[in-house]
């Protein structure tokens, strides 16, 4: 990694969130090696940490690894070392058995143990030590995700001279569901610990506002909050609080870019024709996980070929899904699910040498990926819950000619934004059914103004307008200018 220059005096914007931006391996001697995996975060956030002396706090990846900060490209690495055990009772434990599943509706049933818990506020107090270590008098901080909603008041009594931001890049769950949380005014103590709260949409900020109040007891201001507009403030002593909706989005036109690619647009030509060459090809592209509604949609689908309104010579469906908390035994059990329904799918409606439901259950190279996206006719989108849900985003990114179609679940944050998306009800089997029907048999005209409105929001809003619009919020240079 070429080295960056970090000032003495510490960084002056920092990013904290649970991963380091980079993969750790480890040889068999033994020695380590850092592999940089940047994401649409780290995109979007590089020039202003290459510009601002910047660092980035995270656990790198695997247990018992830390030590000294590392000068990575644009950014310190500042690498902050759990054990085995932390890993398996704040990541695996407390955040992915307690606050994902209540922050994702109680789709299964949360589990709150006191272990969790107290391994989860010595993990926040950690990250928030080393982020105090590292930043310069009057440093931005930025603390992303549910995994860290600790930090924030943490940090503030270890460094009360910075300006901290929060971003919830889940669900923040209605004020009933949240109730359930045993350590429910910890957690809002914590994230007000922050200067500027952000959302995806308003309504989890509205929630937010309202417990800030009633666990809390601070006073709140009563207005609407709207998008990358119109906050809500929390009073917490002589300080305010700013509460805010600021919708994530994606690298569009670097997407966009990858899928004109003459290699990308051979490699999509030759997925259809490795597919049998059908009249309509139609793509899910998930992580394993029970949020996700892919066994809803394999539902839908076995349905619409028994009934006729899907053809299986003529209609494929290809679901990607990346593994996902293996070891966890609700998500065995999950895949076990899944396949399953593939299996009784294909023996049902295939033969020989044509599946009807071809599954991938491993990680898939980014630009074969978007080859996907160029290929599919269809992009099922149908979460039981969702936060946003990014995928809906790129496959539109990559659909430059402005056919297409898809089909999103109402209760992702996406569906906000993608009006003309064929929107459903994941809980009811025949709307999901009616949509994937209606997107399939659209008429041409008709799919290519719904593509070409969304692309239009999608191209627009990108990760860089999220970023920017966030900080200027924080720093209190409230932008509402197009972007550049």
């Amino acid at each position: 990694m070429a080295a960056a220059e970090i000032s003495p005096e510490g960084a002056e914007f920092i990013v904290v969130a649970n991963r380091l931006p980079v993969d750790v391996e480890r040889a068999p001697d033994g020695t380590l090696t850092w592999k940089e995996a940047p994401g649409g975060l780290v995109t979007a956030l590089k020039p202003i940490l290459s510009a601002r002396n910047g660092a980035w706090v995270g656990w790198p990846g695997s247990p018992d690894v830390g030590g000294e900060p590392i000068e990575g490209e644009d950014m310190l690495l500042v690498p902050v070392k759990l054990s085995a055990q932390e890993v398996e009772e704040h990541y695996e434990g407390f955040s992915n058995g307690s606050l994902w599943p209540l922050y994702h509706d109680v789709i299964v049933k949360p589990e709150y143990h006191r272990e969790w818990w107290n391994t989860y506020v010595e993990v926040n107090r950690r990250f928030a030590e080393e982020t105090a270590k590292v930043a310069a008098k009057g440093a931005t901080v930025w603390v992303q995700d549910y995994q860290l909603q600790l930090v924030p008041k943490m940090l503030r009594m270890l460094r009360p001279d910075v300006k901290i931001g929060f971003f919830l890049h889940i669900p923040f769950p209605p004020v009933e569901l949240f109730m359930q949380m045993p350590w429910r005014r910890e957690i809002i103590e914590g994230i007000l610990g922050a200067d500027l709260v952000g959302f995806h949409l308003p309504g989890g900020a509205q929630n937010f506002l309202y417990l800030a109040n009633r666990l809390a007891g601070y006073p709140t201001s009563k207005n609407t909050i709207g998008v990358r507009s119109k906050f809500g403030v929390v009073t917490v002593g002589f300080r305010s609080v700013r509460v805010g909706a600021f919708p994530i989005s994606i690298d569009s036109a670097e997407l966009a870019a990858t899928s004109k690619l003459p290699e990308t647009r051979k490699r999509s030509r030759g997925l259809r024709k490795e597919l049998g060459n059908p009249e309509k090809i139609m793509l899910g592209v998930d992580r394993l996980d029970y949020t996700k509604g892919i066994d809803v949609r394999l539902r839908a689908i076995g349905e619409l070929y028994r009934e006729g309104r899907l053809d299986p010579e003529r209609h494929v469906f290809v679901q990607l899904a990346t593994p996902s908390r293996e070891r966890v035994e609700s998500y065995k059990a999950m895949r076990n699910d899944i396949e399953r329904q593939v299996g009784r799918i294909n023996g049902d409606f295939g033969r020989v040498g044509h599946p009807v439901v071809h599954y991938i259950h491993k990680p898939v190279p980014r630009n074969e990926l978007v080859a996907f996206f160029g290929a599919a006719d269809v992009m099922l989108v149908t979460p039981l819950r969702d936060g946003m849900n990014l995928v809906a985003k790129e496959y539109l990114a990559c659909r430059t000619d402005s056919s297409g179609a898809l089909v999103l679940s109402e209760f992702t944050g996406a569906a906000a934004e993608l009006r003309q998306a064929y929107q459903c009800n994941p809980h009811d089997l025949e709307g999901v059914k009616n949509a994937i029907d209606e997107a399939v048999h659209q008429d041409p005209e008709d799919g290519k103004r719904r593509i070409r409105t969304m692309r239009r929001q999608v191209l627009q809003y990108d990760v860089d307008r999220w970023a920017r619009s966030f900080l200027q919020t924080l720093s209190g240079q409230v932008d509402e200018a197009p972007p550049k």
